[in-house]
């Protein structure tokens, strides 16, 4: 599937625009990818640096394996090629956090080659998909970070960051919307989650983007791009990539050319700024690191890799699809790997497959948003879940009473069958008693009685929600049913 229909339109006709990203994920590892110091977020400031990170004199970086793993498991999920011989390279430059004068990365040789993630753009039809190819997965140390908030005049370093694993996934030039670069971005970081190489956590900085983006008639050469560095939200994406584009168009249609450069985005106007010219791979003097020995993966390693991997987002869903369970549910349960795993919990407790997803799109995760919790602290285990949902299925409760006993599940994290029988919650399919409350709500409503027998089948409806309301809504709501026609009838 190809995205055509966004256009951009300005005074000289429809404009096509052209995206690619650049992501840097960080890799989960419980070292830095050189040295033994800590990468646990939210540390003071440079309490977890080693001698390496500092760059002190006669230190040598060591490859930790645990972060070339998850580099290699990340590529394997997406069906990309995996390099047995690859080469770190220096690229060097100069910021005042990166104390090496260089950082540590790979440009000629990577460790990922080419792969494919198939996103669904569009939510309302998830079926529609469309394939963007992967360039490439290299691994490579982060810099430090510049605190310019702690001194009216000075900026402070702060190292913890330095030399942290991360891979850079660089994208195809293959998405032409906003909404397919958001669906390419939410899709990738489900796959990092699910295998487990990367916590997907924006608001922290373990994952951002570098989003690439150019402007052209449709059918015409590629435009020149912009790239707006280190964007950490969907959202952001996805606004950025709208403004720079029509940006791009307003300057060329009034005779302007667009240059090669480097942008920031501005969360709180929601516009980019010329950051500095780009630089191209000439510029930052690449050369094999004379530190460190190209790697060299045998088939024992990637056997390990393969095997380790989990049931991935596409998988599932198709698994669920199997189950009878639609697109669109299935695509909202495997979203997130937290909600997926609950969910195979859930059935394999023994709820339906059905029923389940049903229950699990609508009443849990409508409650868990009402309560501002997330699944992972969910009150309701996924066995108390098929306890309830087993209680409908046999008929101990209603539709009406589940949800009752539900929201009690919710603020006491009691059982669902010791809820009933505390409660009394217990559905009836008395007939004797039924007919007798039946036959009260007829005797009560003489016109609208006369209404249905003349006619106005609609009132139905009326009567068997009287007759619920004056049974609590613990009666069966087919006998309700059944036995109010033939009352009814007369």
């Amino acid at each position: 599937m190809t995205d055509t229909s966004y256009r951009i339109q300005g005074a000289t006709g429809e404009w096509e625009v052209v995206i690619g990203l650049e992501v840097h994920a960080q890799v989960t590892s419980n070292a830095k990818l050189f040295s033994g110091a800590a990468t646990a977020f939210g540390a003071e400031p440079n309490t977890q640096v080693s001698l390496v990170d500092a760059a002190m004199p006669g230190m040598l970086p060591v490859p930790n394996q645990e972060c070339i793993r998850q580099a290699v498991r990340t590529g394997m999920a997406i069906d990309a090629q995996i390099n047995r011989w690859s080469r770190f390279d220096r690229k060097n430059y100069f910021y005042a956090d990166l104390p090496q004068g260089y950082q540590i990365s790979q440009l000629y040789h990577p460790l990922v080659g080419e792969g494919a993630i198939e996103i669904s753009p569009d939510d309302k039809r998830p079926d529609a998909t469309k394939t963007i190819g992967v360039e490439r997965i290299h691994v490579e140390q982060d810099a430090g970070k510049l605190m310019h908030d702690q001194h009216p005049t000075r900026s402070y370093v702060d190292l913890n960051r330095s030399g942290v694993a991360l891979m850079e996934i660089v994208s195809r030039p293959d998405m032409r919307s906003p909404a397919e670069a958001g669906a390419y971005l939410r899709k990738l970081r489900a796959i990092l989650r699910y295998v487990g190489s990367c916590d997907g956590n924006m608001e922290e900085g373990s994952m951002r983007a570098d989003v690439n983006v150019s402007v052209r008639k449709p059918g015409d050469a590629l435009g020149t791009r912009t790239e707006t560095k280190n964007v950490n939200s969907v959202r952001f994406v996805m606004a950025a990539i709208e403004y720079e584009a029509k940006r791009q168009v307003e300057v060329i249609e009034d005779g302007g050319r667009i240059v090669q450069e480097t942008r920031l985005y501005n969360v709180e106007s929601g516009t980019t700024r010329s950051m500095r010219s780009k630089e191209d791979a000439h510029d930052y003097r690449y050369f094999p690191d004379p530190d460190l020995l190209p790697l060299e993966l045998d088939e024992a390693f990637l056997a390990d890799c393969r095997a380790s991997l989990p049931e991935l987002p596409d998988a599932k869903r198709k698994r669920y699809d199997g189950l009878g369970i639609s697109a669109y549910q299935a695509d909202v349960l495997t979203a997130e790997v937290e909600a997926a795993r609950w969910f195979d919990a859930l059935l394999d407790a023994g709820a339906k497959p059905v029923a389940a997803a049903n229950w699990t799109t609508s009443e849990l995760f409508g409650a868990l948003n009402r309560t501002g919790r997330d699944i992972a602290t969910s009150p309701v285990s996924p066995a108390q879940a098929a306890e309830l949902l087993a209680l409908v299925a046999d008929g101990t409760l209603s539709g009406s009473l589940a949800k009752q006993v539900f929201e009690v599940m919710l603020d006491t994290g009691d059982a669902p069958a010791k809820i009933v029988e505390d409660r009394g919650l217990k559905q009836t399919s008395d007939t004797g008693a039924i007919e007798a409350v039946i036959a009260e709500v007829i005797a009560k409503n003489p016109n609208q009685l006369a209404q249905y027998r003349g006619g106005k089948e609609a009132l139905f409806g009326f009567f068997v929600g009287q007759t619920m309301k004056a049974m609590g809504g613990k009666a069966n709501p087919a006998v309700v049913n059944d036995l109010l026609k033939t009352a009814l009838a007369g």
